[in-house]
């Protein structure tokens, strides 16, 4: 039974979101650079669908977070394709300007890990704030905000100790693939502090959008959702 009766709008952005998101998974999930490593990074977006495929029943996002959720996995598809340390970003921005990007900032490895740890915590903030709202009956504002940065935190951490776990049990060869660290110490650091900015950024925005509006634009989809659910348990549907 559907959890919710979704407009038009709602279902033809879901339908588009998702077909778009599997024709570019299926296309960068042919050859690429190590299929070990491309296999270890969707162990991730599998338990992330399967997640999303039984809550179904019980919580349907918004077409915001659904949009920013796929944004995110193709990003992170890209990493998974090329091997994250490997994604030739700056042979792409030297085609297209001329110069490289690592020239620019004086980096002197590559950075597209960086990149996707920040925008996990950018574009995941205002899908968990969703969900927390919803499963954990979240009232007062603050924590709203506070407890999806906190998760940010948590699974940014939880993925470091799974990267340092495929070290151990494959070894230093196909270990280090996944782990992405190029010789970086602080290397765990320093993706986790990105995940932290990318989600503060994410809920100073929110924050500002609520202000501007008078409108808690999260709150109000959830709160629509939870109204809908109570009259279709009054109607006995």
């Amino acid at each position: 039974m559907d959890p919710f009766p979704r407009s038009r709008f709602h279902r033809r952005c879901l339908c588009w979101t998702c077909g778009i998101y599997v024709l570019l998974w299926i296309l960068l999930a042919i050859r690429p650079n190590s299929r070990i490593d491309w296999g270890l990074e969707n162990i991730v977006v599998a338990a992330g669908l399967v997640v999303l495929v039984i809550s179904w029943r019980w919580y349907v996002f918004s077409e915001v977070s659904y949009v920013l959720m796929a944004i995110f996995l193709v990003f992170h598809g890209i990493g998974a394709h090329y091997t994250y340390s490997l994604v030739p970003y700056d042979d792409w921005m030297e085609n297209l300007t001329g110069s490289s990007l690592n020239s620019w900032f004086g980096w002197d490895r590559n950075h597209y890990d960086r990149l996707v740890h920040f925008l996990y915590g950018l574009l995941m903030t205002r899908p968990y704030r969703e969900a927390f709202l919803h499963f954990a009956r979240i009232r007062w504002v603050v924590w709203s905000y506070l407890v999806p940065l906190s998760f940010i935190l948590a699974t940014s951490l939880l993925y470091e100790l799974l990267e340092w776990a495929a070290v151990k049990v494959l070894g230093s060869d196909q270990g280090m693939d996944f782990l992405g660290s190029q010789g970086d110490i602080w290397d765990g650091q320093a993706d986790s502090f990105g995940a932290m900015l990318g989600s503060l950024l994410s809920i100073i925005a929110m924050i500002l959008v609520h202000l501007a509006f008078k409108r808690d634009f999260a709150r109000e989809w959830v709160d629509a959702h939870e109204r809908i659910r109570e009259g279709k348990k009054l109607d006995g549907s």
